[in-house]
Order: C-alpha cells, then sequence, then structure tokens
C-alpha cells in the first residue's frame, strides 16, 4: 500500500500527466472571415499561437480539460503497469517535454533534399511530434472532436503549387476546409465527366453542405504558363490534357491582351482563369441549386507571392449577364 502511494505521489510530478491536465485560456471563436485576414497580415510568425486562439467553427469545442475521472484512469493505468514498463513510458514524457523546449529556442529547419532521404524524413519527424505536443495534446478535446465527424464550412479549390498552401496562407484550422488541389486550381465543367476535383465538389457540396467555395490562385503558376504557351498541334501529355480545361480562359486571354508581353498575358490569364472556373461551378446543377437558394457562395482568390498580397471577389450569381456571365461583387484587396 505505502509503494502504491508513494507511486501515485511521483506520477503526480510528471512533466506529461500536468500537461494533460492543464487547463487551455477559454477564448471566443474566431469567425472565419478574421481568420483569413489576420492570418494573411502575419500567418507564418502567428499561425502557431492563432492556433491555439481560435475554435474550428463558431461552437466551443476547445480549451477545456480532461474529466477527474479521466486522469484518474491514466494514473490506474500506469500503476498497473511494471516497473520497468513505468520507467520507460515517464522516460518518454521527459523527453516530450525536452522536445517542447527545444522547438520553442529553435524554429523549425527547411527540408532541404538529400541522397538518401534521411535528413528530409528526421526534420519531418521532429516537426511531428513538435505538433503533437505543442498543438495536439493542448487542443485534445478539440481532435477528439475532429475525430467523429467534420462540418468544414468552406470547400477550397487550390494549385498544387508547393508555395501556396491555402491553410498555411490563409489560416485555415483543421476541420475548417475542405480543401483540393490540382495543377492551375482549374474546375472542369460538368459534361467533362469524373475526375477527381469534382468528386470531391459534390462530396462538399451534397455531403458536408459547405456554405463556401473558394477557387483561389497566384501569382507565376506553371500550370496557367503551360496554358498559354500550348500549341494547337502540340503533342498529347497529361499536363496538356489536363490545363486544356482552361482553353476558353486562353481564348479571351490572347482577344483582349495581344498587344502586352507574353508575361503579362499570364498574369492575365491566371485571373482569367479563376473566373471561368467559378463558372464551370454553375454547370454542375446541385451547386446551382444550392446557389440559386442561398445556400451556397461561390468566390475567387487570387494570392501574389512576389509582394504578399491577396484579391478576394465573390461571384454575383442574381445579376446575369448577357453577354459576360455573371457579374462580380465584394471584390477586396488584402495587403
Amino acid at each position: 500500500m505505502r509503494l502504491a502511494s508513494r507511486l501515485v505521489h511521483s506520477l503526480q510530478k510528471q512533466p506529461f500527466l500536468h500537461t494533460i491536465a492543464v487547463e487551455t485560456n477559454q477564448q471566443k471563436p474566431l469567425l472565419i472571415s478574421s481568420i483569413m485576414a489576420q492570418s494573411l497580415l502575419g500567418s507564418s510568425p502567428a499561425y502557431r499561437s492563432n492556433f491555439l486562439k481560435s475554435s474550428a467553427s463558431t461552437s466551443t469545442i476547445s480549451g477545456s480539460k480532461l474529466k477527474f475521472s479521466e486522469i484518474e484512469q491514466t494514473k490506474l493505468g500506469f500503476l498497473r503497469s511494471s516497473k520497468s514498463s513505468l520507467a520507460l513510458r515517464l522516460k518518454a514524457s521527459r523527453e516530450g517535454v525536452g522536445l517542447v523546449q527545444e522547438t520553442k529556442e529553435n524554429p523549425p529547419k527547411l527540408i532541404t533534399k538529400s541522397d538518401d532521404g534521411i535528413d528530409s524524413f528526421a526534420e519531418m519527424k521532429h516537426r511531428f511530434l513538435s505538433f503533437k505536443q505543442q498543438i495536439y495534446l493542448e487542443n485534445l478535446e478539440r481532435y477528439q472532436s475532429l475525430a467523429e465527424a467534420q462540418a468544414p464550412k468552406f470547400m477550397v479549390i487550390s494549385c498544387a503549387d508547393s508555395r501556396v498552401c491555402p491553410s498555411y496562407i490563409l489560416g485555415f484550422q483543421p476541420g475548417e476546409a475542405f480543401v483540393v488541389r490540382n495543377v492551375a486550381n482549374l474546375v472542369p465543367p460538368f459534361e467533362n465527366g469524373p475526375c477527381e476535383t469534382n468528386a470531391a465538389l459534390e462530396f462538399s457540396v451534397n455531403t458536408l453542405e459547405v456554405e463556401n467555395i473558394l477557387v483561389t490562385g497566384h501569382s507565376c503558376c506553371g500550370g496557367i504558363r503551360a496554358l498559354m504557351s500550348m500549341e494547337d498541334e502540340e503533342k498529347s501529355s497529361f499536363i496538356k490534357n489536363w490545363v486544356i480545361v482552361g482553353k476558353e480562359a486562353r481564348s479571351n486571354t490572347k482577344a483582349t491582351t495581344f498587344n502586352l508581353s507574353f508575361d503579362q498575358q499570364c498574369t492575365h490569364c491566371e485571373k482569367e482563369s479563376i473566373n471561368n472556373s467559378l463558372m464551370n461551378l454553375l454547370t454542375y446543377p446541385w451547386v446551382k441549386e444550392r446557389v440559386a437558394k442561398g445556400l451556397l457562395s461561390i468566390h475567387g482568390g487570387y494570392y501574389n507571392f512576389v509582394d504578399c498580397t491577396y484579391e478576394k471577389w465573390t461571384l454575383d450569381s442574381s445579376s446575369e449577364q448577357e453577354t459576360s456571365g455573371y457579374a462580380i461583387k465584394n471584390r477586396e484587396f488584402w495587403s
């Protein structure tokens, strides 16, 4: 009995158990629009702290501590383990705390290429363990809720370019956005048939019932450049067969910017292609139906990573134009 008492007293002093029992500061949830704007102005350095303060939706799912009974069960589980197992677990706990302290003092290194890939995955492992200690365990209730179900308000269609991760740039937290990425952030029309992008579109609209679809493009897009430089008699390839989805944006760009340089034409087409994708979204009957009922809004976005600015606009489905399709409203420029 005395041995059990000493073990309980010892366990109460371990950092790992204190980490589980600590109550995080309760904050009112931030609206998605606020998160997006604030993250754009300072997403990289503030990402970690904003994550701990924000909620995945307007419902409160973060910031509470585990129940006392759950902590007691954790202690009893340790007591039933052998001395050697206990020593190993406590050693792992101390190493985890050391990892947190080390991460705060030393920011993550960039993952660089290596011949055997060992260095790259070592850094990746370090980042994952840091995420688990600093974010996952400190927001355990939130992640447990997300394990049960997701209810994102946004679907985001973004480019696969490694420089334009929408969650990092716009500050989306887990559970806030259903994201699909492809070359040049293109949305094929309904008549083109099934593909990964419209499969994700169908799931997000009909099952998740998202309230917003954001098609976000970016500067210096290689996919758009491939589209603009493509020749009609060019040999078929996977890239050509995909980017041809934006052929209407390419034709409109060449017709209106024939007097500009090729680089300027590409920049113009990057935005023209986004609008073309917004129009293609309306070729899907279930998208058009929810838009007409006011249950779904369609937005375009453009991230210029040369000067770190973001432009956002909304498709005005209530004002159909005879020549140019649908009008644009609520245009904003974040800088």
